[in-house]
């Protein structure tokens, strides 16, 4: 298999690559992790035990992937996003002893096909963001993002949709029930009824 993995990178043999992985300087891949063909960790990328990621993905610099998470296919995570994956992290438990494996619960996290979080994002446990959504940024996501959903802010908030090709929609036609958002550039069309349209207006 067309594997590439640069010499500084550290991967677990127990990890599963697909045909085509790039991976690149001080790279780490855990144990159990498992990485869909034609993915690409630039440098200092940190896939944590257990993940699961999709094919097509492209993993920025300095991201760390914990435990919890799972990448659909064709996700972007802009350079140095952050994941959590504990919503009540404490070093230590309550009578001072040090928290091991066992005193946590790991919270999953959901990215969707063909999603994007910018740069300096931050991605709180728990979650799911919707397929080809889009994350600004320097965002705080702290719940979920609809498929097609563009959020951004601290906290972020539902802003408006985007097509595929990550162009805003605008809205095409509507009438009591239905509104219908169009790309710009694409023939892409998303129907929305109109309490849903009006929810994403006040969100």
């Amino acid at each position: 298999m067309d594997i590439r993995i640069h010499s500084t990178a550290e991967v677990s043999d127990a990890a599963i690559l697909g045909d085509g992985v790039r991976i690149w300087n001080h790279c780490q891949v855990r144990e159990g992790a498992r990485i869909g063909r034609g993915c690409i960790l630039s440098k200092d990328v940190y896939v944590d035990s257990g993940v699961v990621i999709g094919d097509n993905c492209k993993i920025q610099n300095g991201i760390s992937i914990y435990h919890g998470v799972t990448l659909e296919d064709g996700v972007f995570l802009g350079p140095h996003m952050v994941f959590t994956n504990d919503l009540r992290p404490r070093a230590i438990n309550p009578d001072g002893s040090l928290k091991g494996g066992a005193d946590w619960v790991v919270s999953e996290t959901r990215i969707g096909r063909g999603a994007a979080i910018g740069a300096g994002a931050v991605i709180v446990c728990g979650v799911s963001i919707g397929a080809w959504a889009m994350v600004g940024a320097g965002a705080v996501v702290t719940r979920d993002v609809p498929a097609y959903g563009l959020v951004y802010g601290n906290p972020a908030r539902l802003r408006g949709f985007v097509s595929p090709v990550g162009h805003k929609l605008v809205v095409a036609s509507e009438d009591d029930a239905l509104v219908v958002l169009r790309c710009p550039e694409t023939d892409f069309e998303l129907r929305l009824s109109r309490a849903d349209f009006a929810r994403a207006q006040t969100a």
